[in-house]
């Protein structure tokens, strides 16, 4: 059985792509989602990953080729993929998303790191902070916007609390591991307390309703 290989959405209002290159040749083994091929377009870098798995067929758009949306690529043949490599590709998959689970905390607060930024970029700068210090934060709330040259990237807080303190303000160039802010957990729980109190003020206003 013979499955295509086409090229995914590009993004919006990107209708072509380059062909960069090719990870694999004709006859090649392939598991499902090993990445196949590298396009580029005038806004960010794809990677088109295998639909499944078994040999590379025949590749119909070489490097330098322009492509369009859903074009095809090239053809695999179902059938004679390697476990091996399926295994190796998850287990770099789950070891990725390690050092951003390393948020270091001590004293009841919270380091806010620069998240990954994405393949070989480097550094981003602190575009703008949405929250000041002293304001309190729920977790996930998003506290700053980072931009690199590919990709704007939005940074979440890691824990609910109060941002104790900026060490990156804005206008700053930060590199993948650096420190952007901190975070205390003394204020986790204040942020339910102006919902209960609009809750109380409402029962008075009821009573002279009537």
């Amino acid at each position: 059985m013979t499955t295509e290989v086409r090229v995914p959405t590009l993004g919006e209002s990107v209708t072509e792509a380059t062909v960069a290159t090719w990870f694999k040749k004709p006859g090649d083994s392939v598991a499902v989602d090993e990445m196949l091929c590298e396009l580029e377009t005038d806004k960010v870098t794809v990677e088109v990953p295998s639909p499944a798995a078994g040999t590379m067929g025949e590749i119909v758009a070489a490097e330098g080729d322009t492509v369009g949306v859903d074009a095809l690529l090239a053809t695999i043949s179902e059938g004679g993929a390697k476990p091996a490599k399926d295994g190796a590709a998850k287990a770099e998959k789950q070891d990725t998303p390690a050092p951003e689970a390393k948020a270091k905390s001590g004293g009841g607060s919270t380091d806010v790191m620069v998240p990954t930024l994405g393949e070989s970029v480097t550094e981003a700068t602190v575009s703008t902070w949405f929250k000041a210090v002293g304001d309190t934060v729920a977790q996930d709330e998003m506290l700053c916007e980072l931009e690199t040259d590919k990709v704007s990237v939005e940074v979440p807080a890691p824990v609910a609390g109060v941002l104790a303190e900026i060490t990156a303000p804005e206008g700053t160039t930060v590199d993948a591991k650096a420190k952007l802010g901190v975070i205390s957990g003394d204020g986790a729980g204040a942020a339910p307390a102006p919902a209960a109190k609009a809750e109380t003020a409402a029962q008075p206003a009821a009573a002279s309703a009537s």
